[in-house]
């Protein structure tokens, strides 16, 4: 069993209070954490204040080789890490080991970034040469990282890599659930280079160390990942203080399939952006609405695709998907559910607990497809946040569009046609920040990815995300003006 408390000033310290980390698989205890409180968020902010001026001596390009070292020390530590994720949060290992690689290549994709970090000149201000303008862009100072427990790691580095490149110190809260992956990281980090206090990592109630974050007076900015009732929470306290926040938040993504798409890479697509992770994802299809002609060979040929998931604990290799997080999760699928049977939906596949000595005592649930889920159920209008799937039939590209847009959230989507006009125009027309056409589900450093609606709020990847870690200032100099 693991033992960790927090990680402030390069060092692990130990808190009066700790908590239990359970493996959701078998409910066994992987570990405990200590739990901080509001001086422990006071120390950890501290640490990183009296670091920045020193992190942010450095040239960008000498951030950039530390964040490599970084980024090579994590991958040499896979095996190890996947391992441990596995064991606390639940995820299949196959899919812990790519969440370890997705961190460290976000790491090394901002890290290539620091030699293009520059400001700008405006020459000739009131047509004098002698006057200048110029465009400092300069770090935030101490940020603060709030993740959730469905990618702990990877979610984590979104804003740690633009963060740092950009010259600022971190005091990151993970989930409670799955903070030891986490732990783990930042001391591999500080190992390989990463100066102390640059990166704190505090564990602890959200109410507790999620608020003083959020409300923190040398805290410059908030980068969040979660639901959108407490996404909403983040933005109104840190608005104390006037801080930046980025918002990652919730999504209910459409998935729309016309009757000249490729169906074969339609339903595999669908299946995998469904029930990844065990479908506890923000970006991930959740609705599907399905052109009319085409309507019953898609839905077979996803039931077929559904049959083939294996289902068990993430260290079998065999097993695709592992069990949701929490029993709290699996229960509040399970009411969406019950909800949407009891409101007339018909289950085309799953909708039950595996049993069996091995699922007994893990948070288990067997992949589920359902149609003709009304449009007042919860599967429609809540975030569905586990491996159950809706489906509809449509009349054409414009009622899916209307219907895919009849959600609260936007944050991503996708379309699967071979008319590529009609795809773009959807693309313009669906209220989303993300949309892929005839490609699945994955998102790219190199592209900016925010919500629209409730979704979020700000960007993380791609240039833009960097720039939401710096400040602009403008400079006017005069040159030898008489």
């Amino acid at each position: 069993m693991i033992n960790m408390g927090f990680f402030i000033n390069g060092k692990e310290v130990t808190g009066d209070d700790s908590s239990k980390v359970f493996n959701p698989a078998d409910g066994s205890v992987v570990g405990t954490v200590s739990s901080g409180n509001e001086k422990t968020v006071d120390s950890a902010v501290l640490a990183a204040k009296n670091a920045f001026e020193c992190w942010w001596s450095f040239s960008a390009a000498k951030r950039g080789e530390i964040l490599y070292s970084c980024a090579n020390a994590v991958k040499s530590n896979v095996d190890d890490l996947s391992a441990l994720l596995t064991s606390e949060q639940g995820k299949p290992i196959k899919e812990a080991r790519m969440e370890i690689f997705r961190f460290a290549h976000t790491l090394e994709h901002y890290a290539g970034m620091a030699k293009s970090l520059r400001g700008g000149s405006v020459p000739n201000l009131d047509h004098n040469p002698a006057r200048i303008g110029l465009i400092l862009k300069r770090p935030l100072g101490v940020c603060g990282a709030i993740t959730p427990w469905n990618f702990p790691l990877s979610l984590a580095g979104n804003k740690l890599g633009p963060g740092l490149i950009a010259g600022n110190t971190f005091v990151l809260k993970p989930a409670s659930t799955t903070p030891l992956t986490v732990l783990k990281v930042a001391q591999i980090m500080f190992d390989a280079g990463l100066p102390a206090g640059v990166l704190n990592v505090v564990c602890g109630p959200g109410g507790v160390v999620g608020e003083r974050l959020a409300t923190h007076p040398d805290i410059a900015k908030i980068g969040f990942t979660g639901s959108t009732p407490v996404g909403k929470g983040v933005m109104s306290k840190a608005s104390s203080t006037v801080k930046r926040v980025t918002l990652e938040l919730g999504g209910s993504d459409p998935f729309i399939v016309m009757s000249d798409a490729d169906i074969d890479k339609a339903v595999s697509a669908c299946s995998v952006g469904r029930f990844f992770n065990c479908g506890q994802a923000c970006l991930a299809v959740k609705r599907v609405f399905i052109d009319e002609p085409i309507y019953e060979e898609f839905r077979e040929k996803l039931i077929e695709k559904v049959k083939k998931i294996t289902v068990g604990s993430g260290f079998d290799t065999s097993n695709r998907m592992g069990p949701l997080h929490t029993e709290g999760q699996r229960s509040e699928v399970e009411d969406q559910f019950n909800d949407a049977v009891n409101k007339g939906a018909t289950v085309l596949i799953g909708g039950t607990r595996p049993s069996g000595d091995s699922y007994d005592k893990g948070n288990y649930l067997m992949p589920t497809v359902l149609e003709n889920c009304s449009q007042d159920s919860k599967m429609n209008m809540e975030e569905v946040f586990g491996p159950a799937l809706p489906i509809w039939k449509v009349s054409g590209m414009n009622e899916a569009i209307e219907r895919a847009n009849d959600s609260p959230f936007g944050l991503g989507s996708s379309v699967w046609t071979k008319d590529l006009d009609a795809a773009m125009k959807a693309a313009e027309k669906i209220e989303s920040g993300y949309t892929w056409i005839n490609s699945i589900s994955k998102i790219y450093d190199e592209l900016p990815f925010g919500g629209m609606k409730e979704s979020g709020l700000g960007s993380e990847h791609g240039y833009e995300a960097l720039e939401h870690y710096m400040a602009t200032k403008s400079v006017v100099m005069g040159i030898n003006e008489t």
